[in-house]
């Protein structure tokens, strides 16, 4: 009798263990069948009322229907296996004949563009690039440039002053008189950086904007010399056929000095709207550098001239793209920038 119940419990355990479909429900049935409570367990407490000659028969039996059960398990736990990796590289597949996904690249800002052609352009003229602190001290943002504490033109530069002596950089002329107090001339340099003032933001106003300026100090410079640069420098900006025009004006720090204008690329000098019916489009200041500018930095005027300009850099590059208004330069709005 012990005999067909093992029998049964083995034909059962492998019937079941074929149908499993899942890890869990295979450790339940081992559980179920070889488990110190399971079936196969059951009939071995049940020999004690055997005859010593059918004990170690059924024993036998029981042994071998135990490995068969294991075995049997052993197998099924490969095969789930091997169905769960088939399942999973199905569902994995790559499909190599479909297209890649495009991977976006990342440009240049617009303002970044035009200060690397813009360096590109002076470092051809042989000038040096040399930067400076955005955190000036008053000295070297307005007392050298020949503008003391009570200077009137101190009023039109909205200062951003963290301290009675230190103060966020208005233009980056600083840099130029730490170069004139550390390097005898000849001298030739562009200082392009940050600057700040506390303009309130709208269309063509921002607190914070980019300066190009641009010293030249030797024996012998003069007007002439300024001039031929800047036309130099909007040939290679603007085209061959650019044209500036010099306006005089004032400037603390350079004398004679002087607004320098392109002429309007949309209507070629002869007057629109967006030069306000002018022909000529203001775009920097520029001027022979004050004698007591460069006596103040060590060097004898009586020896050495030099000039000095200021380009805006926001201002050049919304002329060379049309772009009416400074904010978008500022909005990272990818569908702006992207154009660039």
């Amino acid at each position: 009798m012990l005999k067909e119940a093992l029998e049964k419990i083995e034909a059962l355990a492998k019937s079941e263990l074929s149908q499993c479909a899942d890890e869990k429900t295979l450790e339940d049935l081992r559980v179920k069948f070889l488990g110190k409570k399971g079936e196969l367990t059951a009939i071995l407490k049940q020999m004690g009322s055997l005859s010593a000659e059918e004990r170690p028969v059924i024993g036998q039996l029981a042994n071998k229907v135990r490995e068969d059960i294991e075995s049997a398990i052993t197998m099924r736990r490969q095969s789930l296996k091997e169905e769960l990796t088939a399942l999973r590289l199905k569902a994995e597949a790559i499909d190599v004949t479909l297209p890649g996904k495009k991977r976006e690249v990342g440009k240049l800002h617009p303002l970044t563009q035009v200060l690397n052609e813009l360096k590109d352009i002076f470092l051809g003229m042989g000038f040096d690039i040399v930067e400076g602190p955005e955190i000036e001290t008053d000295h070297y943002c307005f007392e050298a440039l020949n503008m003391p504490k009570t200077h009137p033109a101190r009023d039109t530069q909205d200062t951003f002053y963290i301290n009675e002596n230190v103060v966020l950089r208005t233009q980056t002329s600083s840099v130029q008189i730490r170069t004139m107090e550390k390097t005898k001339p000849p001298i030739r340099i562009i200082s392009p950086g940050r600057v700040y003032r506390s303009d309130a933001v709208d269309a063509t106003h921002s607190p914070l904007f980019h300066q190009i300026e641009g010293l030249v100090v030797d024996k012998g410079i003069t007007m002439g010399d300024l001039k031929g640069t800047l036309e130099t420098i909007m040939k290679r900006l603007y085209g061959e056929d650019a044209k500036i025009r010099l306006r005089p004006h004032h400037f603390p720090y350079t004398e004679p000095s002087a607004e320098i204008d392109v002429m309007c690329f949309k209507c070629q000098g002869k007057g629109c709207p967006l030069c306000k019916g002018e022909g000529y489009i203001e775009l920097l200041g520029a001027g022979m550098v004050h004698p007591k500018v460069l006596e103040g930095c060590g060097i004898d005027p009586e020896v050495y001239s030099g000039f000095a300009f200021g380009l805006g850099l926001e201002r050049i590059v919304m002329r060379r793209y049309g772009i009416s208004d400074m904010r978008l330069l500022y909005e990272n709005d990818l569908r702006f920038l992207e154009q660039f």
